[in-house]
């Protein structure tokens, strides 16, 4: 048998000097538990918005022309949380339009028109949190889908 420290020793001595001590028992092993595994499945959709048209003023001389994109190459994916917005400007994309104020351009695969996306899109998100093309599709709320093809960034025209 070892010697314990002292203050441990002195600790027992304590526990045994409490009342009741002599009628406790010895701490019997735990019952059986049973394990229920539960697994619930978890849908989320993150819907962007049609960005709203700017109301004509009738008050202004003269209207501004409007403004020509040129598309320039960019990353393969970009952040869900970074999304804002999306408009339809060509029958074979639509434009996304980011937080920062940047906007994207995702070409969507063959057959598959933009037209379907008037009432904004559904993107179901992935594990990374990023819309990746030829990955990612996105979804109508008519319940079409497409795939997306590229992404390419918009910058305006000198």
């Amino acid at each position: 048998m070892t010697a314990l420290p002292l203050s441990a020793a002195t600790m027992m001595l304590l526990l045994l000097a409490l009342p009741g001590a002599a009628q406790r028992r010895p701490a019997e092993a735990p019952p059986t538990t049973t394990v229920r595994t539960e697994v619930r499945v978890q849908r989320v959709i993150l819907r962007v918005p049609r960005a709203p048209f700017a109301p004509v003023s009738y008050s202004a001389p003269r209207a501004l022309p409007p403004i020509q994109w040129v598309e320039k190459r960019t990353d393969r994916c970009v952040p869900l949380q970074n999304l804002a917005a999306v408009t339809i400007s060509r029958t074979d994309s639509v434009d996304l339009l980011l937080s920062s104020g940047g906007r994207l351009r995702a070409r969507l695969a063959d057959d598959c028109p933009s037209l379907d996306f008037v009432s904004g899109l559904y993107i179901k998100p992935s594990g990374d949190g990023r819309m990746c093309a030829s990955r990612d599709v996105i979804r109508s709320r008519s319940g079409g889908q497409c795939r997306i093809a590229a992404f390419r960034a918009l910058v305006p025209a000198r």
